[in-house]
C-alpha cells in the first residue's frame, strides 16, 4: 500500500524520553532554576530552538547555552552504553527492509548518528533527515517534505511513525499517512490517521503486513 516508511526517533523507535527528562531536570537544577516534569513534558517532539524560546519565556536571564551544554552532557552519560528500543521497533524494521526507511528526526546530525549506533539500528535507514537539514523544524512539514523528495516519492505514499504531536502535525501537513504511538504524552488524534499502542498495532492498522 505504501512505497516507504519515516520514523522519528525519541520516543518512536527508541526509549530516549526518560533519560532526556531525567538529564534535563538535573541541568536545571544544577544552574539554579528547578523545574517540574510537565514543563519538561512540554519540550518533548521540539527542536532546541523552539525549546529555548520557551525556557527563555519561563527564565529570561538564564544562559540557555550553558543549559544545554549541561543537559547534553548528562544525557549523552546516561545514554552512552544503552537506548533501549520501543517495543515492536525491531521485528517492524526487519519487517518491513524490503521498503526504503527513512529517519526523520529532530536531533542534530551529530547526535542523531551517535543514538543510531548506540541503539544498534545505524543501518536500517537508507536516509536520515535532521533539524540539520531544514530551516523549519517540527511541526511545520519541511523535514517529511525533503525526506519525501529525497526518495523522489509524493508523500501520500509514504506512512509515518510518531510518538509527539509536533511530529504528528510535520507528517500530516506533508501529506504522509500519519501512525502516531503515543510514548510519554497521550496523543490528541488530530494529526493522526491511526493512534496505537505501539508500533506493530500501528502498522498493521495501517495495513502494513507485519
Amino acid at each position: 500500500m505504501f512505497d516507504a516508511l519515516m520514523f522519528d526517533l525519541d520516543g518512536t523507535l527508541i526509549d530516549s524520553e526518560k533519560a532526556s527528562i531525567s538529564s534535563g531536570l538535573e541541568a536545571f537544577r544544577t544552574l539554579g532554576h528547578p523545574v517540574d516534569t510537565p514543563f519538561l513534558h512540554g519540550l518533548i517532539g521540539k527542536d532546541h530552538a523552539a525549546s529555548g524560546q520557551l525556557i527563555g519565556a519561563a527564565w529570561p536571564h538564564l544562559d540557555l547555552i550553558r543549559l544545554n551544554q549541561i543537559w547534553q552532557a548528562l544525557f549523552i552519560e546516561a545514554t552512552a552504553a544503552d537506548l533501549p528500543l520501543k517495543p515492536g521497533a525491531q521485528d517492524l524494521l526487519a519487517a518491513m527492509a524490503h521498503l526504503p526507511l527513512v529517519l526523520v528526526t529532530s536531533s542534530s546530525r551529530k547526535e542523531a548518528h551517535r543514538k543510531l549506533r548506540v541503539a544498534g539500528i545505524a543501518d536500517a535507514f537508507r536516509e536520515v533527515i535532521t533539524v540539520d537539514d531544514v530551516t523549519h523544524a517540527k511541526p511545520a512539514p519541511d523535514p517529511y517534505l525533503l525526506a519525501a523528495q529525497r526518495l523522489n516519492l509524493p508523500p501520500q505514499r509514504c506512512v509515518v511513525f510518531e510518538d509527539s504531536e509536533a511530529g504528528a502535525e510535520s507528517a500530516h501537513r506533508a501529506g504522509c499517512i500519519v501512525v502516531q504511538v503515543p510514548d510519554i504524552l497521550p496523543a490528541s488524534g488530530r494529526w493522526a490517521h491511526h493512534v496505537a499502542q505501539d508500533l506493530l498495532i500501528g502498522a498493521r492498522m495501517a495495513g502494513l503486513a507485519v
